[in-house]
């Protein structure tokens, strides 16, 4: 069975593939990237993370004719009522760097006198069989932690490097891939969508 998964971000689909592929209940499944398809990404005019995973994942289903999932994450800070939120990605503009958006939320907690500021990754996990599926699949992962005052770690990608896990005492960016699976919002999210599928096969 082909899937496709709705992200044109490598990082994503890199942590996706090999979780998707190592669980029995999706392991006949054929993983294929959305950059294997010439289209433009999807609008993400949502004000929430579901509703952008949403919008990813029917956009990919319209273009490929494939089953769908989407990922719709981002960090949002306590002390900034949720920035960047639903932005993160593109928090600092264009073009858009994971550099670039860590030195604005940086320079903004700075700029506000916030220290050790707590935040939280949030994941939206969509599934769709096809473009007019009007029963979704939806998964929600959290992962709490506090943001650091410089980058540590060069594993990752996005805020990892700032992100501070109290639990394993490290920057999301010094975990390790399997520690960062079991950890992260977006394996909470995809241990959710496979525990669903183990009970209701496509």
């Amino acid at each position: 069975m082909d899937i496709v998964l709705a992200t044109g971000n490598a990082g994503k689909v890199a942590e996706l593939q090999q979780l998707l592929q190592a669980s029995p209940s999706t392991a006949h499944w054929r993983i294929k990237p959305q950059s294997q398809w010439n289209f433009e990404e999807a609008v993400e005019d949502g004000l929430s993370f579901v509703e952008n995973a949403i919008i990813k994942a029917r956009h990919a289903c319209q273009h490929t004719g494939l089953a769908a999932i989407a990922d719709d994450s981002g960090i949002a800070v306590d002390a900034l009522q949720g920035a960047p939120g639903i932005y993160s990605a593109r928090y600092a503009g264009e073009p858009r760097s994971d550099q670039r958006n860590i030195d604005k939320l940086l320079a903004t907690l700075a700029q506000q006198g916030i220290e050790n500021a707590s935040a939280s990754f949030h994941c939206a996990l969509v599934m769709l069989r096809h473009a007019e599926d009007p029963t979704p699949i939806i998964c929600q992962g959290r992962w709490q932690g506090t943001l650091l005052s410089a980058p540590r770690g060069s594993g990752g990608f996005g805020y990892d490097p700032i992100f501070w896990d109290a639990e394993t005492q490290c920057s999301a960016a010094e975990l390790s891939r399997e520690q960062k699976q079991q950890r992260s919002h977006r394996g909470k999210a995809l241990q959710q969508l496979l525990a669903q599928l183990a009970e209701q096969p496509l």
